[in-house]
């Protein structure tokens, strides 16, 4: 078989007609194609020929891909639309209702149900005709049936459709994550304060001849804490830090929420300061910028030596007021597992409270079995998943209750 053969390329002068076709695929499931860019397509085709499969993937993906965070939808619709003569049939179940368990249905690969939905996009899917049922007529009660939204919130964001994905950023634009106040050493003067306050009560009855007249009172001060959020952003924890990050936006526009600043790191093969692109109003705007100035975005991790970064250059700087720490990564690091523990620990020591938000607790057969799980997880206060809504929701929950550690006792039981 050819190599044009078997892309499912047509031989009759309809190369330019598909291409078009792809590109609205491509714009459907979320990629910016213009009419510029198919243009620049068909040009590139022509002069680069497609004889081999290897090279018209390139020469497509060089034509639409502009950001790294487009590669795998790219791949994905490539792979449905021009590699798989039967890509059709294959959308067409996965989007078909089915009667199967849960546990039975096969998982979407990362981006492949939004190729589906672009590609199927305007087709009519035929559903089975459901006969009446004759003579006894059923009802059932769908009172505790799990709503759109409850069931969005449980839905993991690696799975999600664009649709999804565009609900699941508008509710968590909505999310709260309040904290408490934290009572600080030095006082101030009240009317009906718990602390003595001698120095007072000393000079008014001075002024009143020795005699105490009025016994003076004090109250501790309290202060906001700093939020500071270091959110991996290597190709494995693409899809979940994006998700993160708008969450984090929608903390730092919060008014009234109590933090006294977020700050925000991300962190690939080196640390990149976001935080003052936090203060775009506009969310699509903010991350716009900030992933334009992080250049290391689905790269690969480093996170011994980001952390260190942080521990020598920031960690004085947004670390003071009891600051509280969102550690976002899968921990998967191939580094010194000694240098990372230790970093680890001086981040833990520098904090009030050390969060770390892992997606790979999804899975009900997670384990500490990798090195850098296994340094990071004894410094950290609290651990959890960070895969769904549902799961960031749960942030409120370990930052205001004194003595929660999520999963953390459990798994740090199995490595012992």
């Amino acid at each position: 078989m050819s190599e044009s053969a078997a892309l499912d390329i047509p031989e009759d002068g309809k190369l330019a007609h598909n291409i078009v076709h792809f590109a609205r695929a491509l714009r459907k499931a979320g990629l910016p194609v213009g009419p510029g860019r198919v243009l620049d397509a068909v040009r590139a085709v022509e002069a680069a020929g497609f004889t081999d499969k290897t090279d018209f993937y390139w020469v497509l993906h060089a034509s639409f891909v502009s950001r790294p965070e487009q590669r795998a939808v790219f791949a994905q619709v490539f792979r449905l639309f021009w590699r798989d003569p039967r890509y059709m049939e294959q959308m067409m179940s996965m989007m078909l209702p089915s009667v199967r368990g849960a546990a039975q249905e096969r998982q979407a690969r990362a981006a492949e149900k939004r190729a589906a939905e672009a590609l199927l996009d305007g087709v009519e899917r035929d559903l089975p005709e459901i006969p009446e049922a004759e003579g006894e007529e059923i009802e059932i009660d769908a009172s505790r049936t799990t709503s759109g939204q409850e069931r969005l919130k449980t839905l993991d964001f690696e799975q999600m459709s664009t649709d999804e994905i565009a609900q699941a950023k508008r509710m968590l634009a909505r999310l709260r994550l309040p904290v408490k106040p934290i009572r600080s050493r030095r006082t101030m003067a009240a009317s009906h304060g718990k602390l003595p306050d001698w120095r007072r009560t000393m000079r008014d009855a001075a002024r009143n001849g020795g005699e105490i007249r009025n016994f003076a009172t004090r109250n501790r001060r309290t202060r906001w804490p700093n939020l500071v959020v270091l959110c991996d952003i290597s190709g494995s924890m693409s899809q979940y830090s994006r998700m993160v990050l708008h969450f984090v936006h929608a903390v730092a526009q919060q008014k009234g929420a109590g933090w006294a600043r977020v700050h925000a790191f991300t962190f690939g093969t080196r640390l990149t300061n976001i935080t003052r692109h936090l203060v775009t109003r506009d969310v699509d705007a903010a991350l716009a910028a900030a992933g334009a100035e992080a250049q290391d975005w689905e790269g690969g991790t480093r996170i011994g030596d980001t952390l260190h970064a942080f521990n020598r250059d920031w960690s004085r700087r947004v670390l003071g007021s009891g600051a509280v720490v969102l550690l976002i990564t899968d921990g998967l690091d191939r580094g010194d597992a000694k240098a990372l523990g230790a970093e680890m620990q001086r981040l833990h020591l520098s904090c009030r409270q050390l969060i770390w938000i892992n997606p790979l607790l999804r899975w009900d057969q997670f384990a500490p079995k990798a090195i850098g799980i296994r340094a990071m997880l004894p410094h950290v206060d609290t651990f959890r998943a960070g895969h769904s809504i549902a799961s960031l929701e749960g942030l409120a929950a370990a930052i205001s209750t004194p003595g929660d550690t999520g999963e953390k006792a459990r798994l740090m039981g199995m490595m012992s």
